[in-house]
């Protein structure tokens, strides 16, 4: 895809619905200079990964495009989608008679294993199970963060605190917890935030104080858009 075409389409699809910049990104809660960097095209002021894709598909859903068709041409135009060339067809020499007899005996002999390995490690997890309760585990909140301006972050995992300090822009940050997380940001717009693969918005307005409580089983903003004195 050429350059231009991607931004240039996204430009042409907001304006055919007279919609402004700061509609969309009061509808979205996507930053104004992040919409308008993926129009221009503008990947270093784009976060990458799941954040840049993230954006890409709440703005084709806001606007009513596909998502899938978007994101593919979003692909393109960052250079993402890219599929290498297959390498030219090597012919395979012709195996020997005896291979097919060979190849069938092996295969028995693998599936014999296989039964007797099942049987082996069904009654192995049996036991196990009449000795010691099955316990059950809980999918473990594990949010990672990305800074786009200047933002003083406090982290609490579980109860205790894991970071209190500046973060500069560009930062990214993961922390792992058993049961909850707690995120508050001096500067809500700046902090964009990813729970187990899932974009999460950004907690609040530009200018604006922010907290979020992240546990297993839901995702709450407690507090946000406080304006900072």
């Amino acid at each position: 895809m050429a350059k231009g075409t991607f931004g240039e389409r996204l430009k042409r699809e907001r304006e055919l619905r007279e919609v402004t910049l700061d509609e969309v990104s009061k509808s979205t809660r996507i930053s104004a200079r992040f919409l308008q960097a993926l129009e221009n095209e503008d990947w270093s002021k784009l976060p990458g990964g799941v954040f840049g894709r993230g954006f890409v598909r709440t703005i084709a859903r806001y606007l009513g495009l596909g998502e899938e068709s978007l994101l593919a041409e979003y692909d393109l135009a960052r250079g993402e989608g890219v599929i290498a060339a297959p390498k030219p067809e090597e012919r395979i020499p012709s195996p020997p008679r005896w291979f097919p007899v060979a190849a069938v005996l092996v295969i028995l002999f693998l599936l014999a294993g296989l039964i007797f390995g099942g049987i082996y490690g069904w009654r192995k997890i049996k036991a196990r199970r009449l000795a010691k309760p099955q316990q059950s585990s809980a999918v473990q909140p594990t949010p990672a963060l990305a800074t786009s301006a200047p933002s003083h972050m406090r982290i609490l995992a579980d109860g205790k605190v894991v970071l209190d300090a500046d973060l500069l822009a560009g930062q990214n940050r993961r922390f792992p917890a058993s049961a909850q997380f707690e995120v508050t940001a001096s500067d809500s717009s700046a902090v964009l935030l990813e729970l187990n693969g899932n974009v999460i918005p950004p907690l609040g307005t530009p200018g604006s104080s922010g907290k979020m409580v992240l546990s297993t089983k839901d995702v709450r903003q407690v507090s946000g858009g406080v304006s900072q004195p």
